[in-house]
């Protein structure tokens, strides 16, 4: 996993990996970006949980999501952190990481132990409820994790 800055307009702005990886720790959703083998564009906003430097987020076991992935596993993921809007600047507080990488499925206990982190994430006061319905809900869910090949993380602090 990298930080790529090279993309980036404004270097001045760039975070380093590890504050890129916090912003997306507390992100609470971010926006799933694919594109169909025809070029077709596709976003669509979703919850997720980082666990060992990897993103993972769920979804049904069929849908428009599920079709584009099969056919194309390119993907970038979005989120946006903490912002503040400085209206006598005219500008903004940011703080925003991008990343691009490979959506693989996951299964067995990988998928288990992502879907347990989301509950972790989302619902830790209900964590014994939520694992009950992982398991009740198991083979009606599919995770995906993103293969990253870069972070580019930026902010305006």
């Amino acid at each position: 996993m990298t930080i790529s800055e090279n993309m980036m307009r404004r270097n001045d702005r760039a975070i380093s990996r590890s504050e890129a990886e916090a912003v997306l720790e507390k992100a609470n959703y971010g926006v799933l970006s694919m594109a169909s083998t025809i070029g077709e564009p596709y976003g669509i906003p979703l919850n997720f949980s980082m666990m060992n430097h990897t993103l993972y987020f769920h979804c049904a076991v069929e849908g428009k999501k599920v079709d584009m992935l099969m056919r194309n596993k390119a993907v970038s993921f979005c989120v946006v952190g903490e912002t503040e809007v400085l209206p006598a600047q005219f500008a903004t507080r940011y703080e925003s990481v991008i990343v691009s990488g490979k959506a693989e499925e996951v299964t067995g206990e990988e998928k288990r132990s992502a879907l347990e982190n989301l509950v972790r994430k989302y619902s830790p006061a209900f964590y014994a409820e939520g694992t009950a319905k992982i398991t009740e809900e198991f083979e009606m869910t599919k995770v995906y994790k993103i293969v990253v090949t870069a972070i580019t993380g930026k902010a305006r602090r």
